[in-house]
């Protein structure tokens, strides 16, 4: 006959079996739930029983019953994640659970995940020829979901935290040096991103920064542009949000060059709205389509391939290049580190050391300054 403690504070009794079973009551999203504990002795389920409302009062409440891995990283990618990160990054995030989680873990119990499980899957998604960089990624999102978890009671530990993720090797970046900057230029002469690819140039802006400059931010006859919102590349709807981060939001001087591009830029856009009427969208964007509208990160780095067919250039170079290139050419020219930074945004000066050491001047032998500072 079962023993009770009143309510709420459990029960213990012998099973048919000779077995002992406590029961309590935990609260859950849905509702209150039985749950139980077993053992061979009365005390020895007394004990576990005490440790079990312990933890419930505690808030260690483990309930993640039947739910599989695939039904609670989906649900949550809805519940957690969706309206807390830039669409970019849920469209990231969605992609790698539906193309990589749900297909190798969703059938998996969310309380039986281990680590071997997860070591398993980067293992054969790295054998499969999936990049590094996108098992890290994949490592990320994973870990940021089973961590929710831990935190809502579901799972005592996060598996993530027993299995490190592959390195990743930094690529090399391919900026372009005088003579292929200048033969870039010449090519992009009538382009109507003539002045995108000067200025990306010029002033070491992000992809999403230029695509998300409006002529508010650009005052020419100071010859400065303020970046303040970068454009989303999310497939689907592409919006506004903030730039990368706070050191991102800065203002930028414009050199001579970037202010005449600017200048016959807007001449040529002044055009285009004439030309396209009613059609026009008119949103103030510095670089936008023929009527207006936001420019496409496809159709830009479509177009980009073709410049650089026309200007003989290694069909390897990237857009992003193009920032490499601002700032291996100022750093060449012994630019403190600091100011390019400053420049292009980086969260810390770590990030512009890191990225551009070697070619800065100096720092690949020492022994020269040494002698002349001890002189």
């Amino acid at each position: 006959m079962a023993k009770r403690r009143g309510n709420g504070e459990g029960s213990i009794n012998r099973r048919k079996d000779g077995r002992w079973m406590g029961r309590y009551t935990v609260h859950t999203a849905d509702g209150p739930k039985q749950r139980a504990v077993y053992g061979r002795t009365r005390a020895e389920v007394a004990e576990k029983l005490t440790k079990a409302m312990a933890d419930r009062d505690g808030g260690l409440v483990f309930d993640a019953g039947k739910l599989t891995v695939g039904e609670y990283v989906t649900r949550w990618l809805e519940d957690s994640v969706k309206g807390t990160v830039k669409p970019v990054t849920y469209e990231s995030y969605a992609r790698l659970v539906r193309v990589h989680l749900v297909p190798a873990l969703g059938r998996v119990k969310l309380k039986a995940l281990t680590p071997p499980h997860v070591r398993r899957l980067y293992r054969e998604k790295l054998d499969r020829g999936l990049s590094a960089r996108t098992v890290q990624y994949l490592h990320v999102v994973l870990q940021r979901a089973l961590k929710t978890a831990v935190r809502d009671g579901l799972i005592p530990r996060n598996p993530c935290e027993a299995v490190d993720p592959p390195q990743v090797r930094r690529r090399e970046i391919r900026p372009l040096d005088r003579d292929q900057v200048r033969a870039l230029f010449e090519a992009a002469k009538d382009d109507r991103l003539e002045a995108l690819h000067i200025v990306a140039v010029h002033c070491g802006l992000r992809q999403g920064e230029l695509l998300g400059l409006k002529w508010d931010d650009v005052d020419l006859e100071k010859g400065t542009l303020q970046v303040r919102r970068t454009l989303s590349a999310a497939k689907d709807s592409p919006t506004f949000s903030t730039p990368k981060t706070a050191k991102s939001r800065r203002r930028v001087n414009l050199t001579p060059t970037a202010i005449e591009a600017l200048k016959r830029h807007s001449e040529r856009q002044a055009q285009e709205m004439v030309s396209a009427g009613t059609l026009y969208r008119d949103q103030g964007l510095v670089f936008a389509s023929l009527v207006g509208t936001p420019l496409s990160r496809h159709n830009l780095t479509r177009s980009f391939k073709a410049l650089l067919r026309r200007a003989d250039l290694p069909h390897s170079v990237r857009f992003h290049d193009l920032r490499h290139t601002c700032a291996t050419l100022l750093l060449s020219k012994g630019f403190n580190g600091k100011f390019v930074q400053e420049l292009l945004g980086h969260a810390s000066i770590s990030i512009t050391l890191d990225t551009y050491s070697h070619v800065m001047p100096g720092m690949a032998d020492h022994t020269r300054a040494m002698e002349d500072a001890l002189s």
